[in-house]
């Protein structure tokens, strides 16, 4: 895995901006003038540190922002927050996102990989960037994560399959296809993909969470998980074959489950991590039982990434509004994980 290789940044994660008229410069300040409670590390914001004042002051917030380079950011942390420069400057307009912010954004998202890259940075923990105004500016990526794939791909050369899990303290769940209709959903779904979803999972559940033989339970598509083709026949045909293959392989796998009796209490205690069939199947649960402290985690990349589960929310940009629990939630998440990673190369 990328990342953690120098003393420097062994223990730093980079944060990247986002969408600067959003709240994540909300929820990085408050964030930071909350470090003092401890569990979430020393880290430094990839974005425009005039911005970041600004927004500070509109919050009445009163916190130092200082520029910094990945190599002295350790340093300035405990007296100010230290903020990288992207080398483009950012307009302060809480609620009206701006095209021109976006080679900004942009920016920040790479520097934060080559950071974790190069071993300047243990991990990367992403501010919700906004679609259409990157798109505005042509920007060529379906959305955030398939970005950080591709970015991952350019720097090693290999194919890189990311999968989304929504941690929280209650539930963890993936889902198999993502931003896509739901009533393309059907035809999407492989039994490949959900296969390779699974391996994934289990990968780095064990490797980045600590879980020695990971307990995957696996949805099915339809009601009642298809009741043998009477109501459906992707459960029989798609999504069986590739759990029994699973099991050959020596996975904990479990399913097609009926997904209305998956997520009570009793059931969530039989398993590490829900593989849902499609995006509401798999976020709802996960956003009922953890809607402000669930952490979304991109597992397959050679590097460490989280972001807090929740967008840019525009409204509510600027007004102090902004809760910073999920953010706190993924800097501890990354945190974590890279301690972990950390003590793993040090025993090997």
């Amino acid at each position: 895995m990328a990342g953690a290789s120098s003393d420097s940044g062994s223990h730093l994660l980079a944060i990247t901006c986002g969408e600067p008229s959003g709240i994540g410069p909300d929820v990085i300040l408050k964030t930071y003038a909350r470090r003092d409670q401890g569990g979430a590390g020393t880290w430094f914001v990839l974005g425009d540190r005039d911005q970041l004042a600004a927004r500070a002051e509109r919050l009445g917030l009163s916190i130092a922002i200082e520029h910094a380079t990945p190599q002295t950011a350790a340093a300035i942390f405990p007296e100010a927050l230290p903020v990288v420069a992207t080398g483009h400057p950012m307009t302060e307009a809480p609620g009206r996102p701006d095209p021109a912010n976006a080679a900004g954004v942009i920016a920040a998202i790479e520097q934060a990989v080559a950071l974790c890259f190069s071993g300047n940075a243990a991990g990367m923990v992403t501010a919700p960037i906004a679609k259409k105004p990157l798109y505005d500016a042509g920007f060529a990526h379906p959305g955030h994560t398939e970005f950080l794939a591709a970015l991952a791909s350019a720097q090693t050369g290999e194919p890189v399959r990311p999968v989304m899990m929504i941690a929280g303290p209650k539930l963890r769940t993936i889902p198999v296809t993502i931003h896509i209709p739901l009533a393309a959903v059907p035809s999407a779904l492989t039994t490949a993909d959900i296969i390779e979803t699974v391996r994934i999972a289990a990968d780095d559940l064990k490797s980045r969470f600590g879980i020695e033989r990971p307990r995957i339970a696996v949805s099915g598509l339809n009601p009642h998980a298809g009741e043998d083709g009477a109501l459906g026949h992707e459960d029989r045909e798609i999504i069986l074959p590739a759990i029994e293959r699973l099991l050959r392989e020596g996975i904990a796998v479990t399913g097609p489950l009926p997904a209305d009796t998956m997520f009570h209490e009793a059931a969530r205690a039989a398993y590490d991590v829900a593989v849902c069939m499609y995006h509401d199947q798999a976020l709802v649960p996960a956003k009922a039982l953890g809607f402000d402290d669930a952490v979304n985690v991109t597992l397959g990349l050679p590097f460490i990434r989280t972001s807090p589960d929740h967008g840019t929310a525009f409204a509510i940009a600027g007004t102090g509004a902004a809760r910073e629990d999920s953010f706190v939630a993924a800097l501890m998440m990354a945190r974590a994980m890279a301690s972990r990673h950390i003590r793993d190369q040090k025993a090997a």
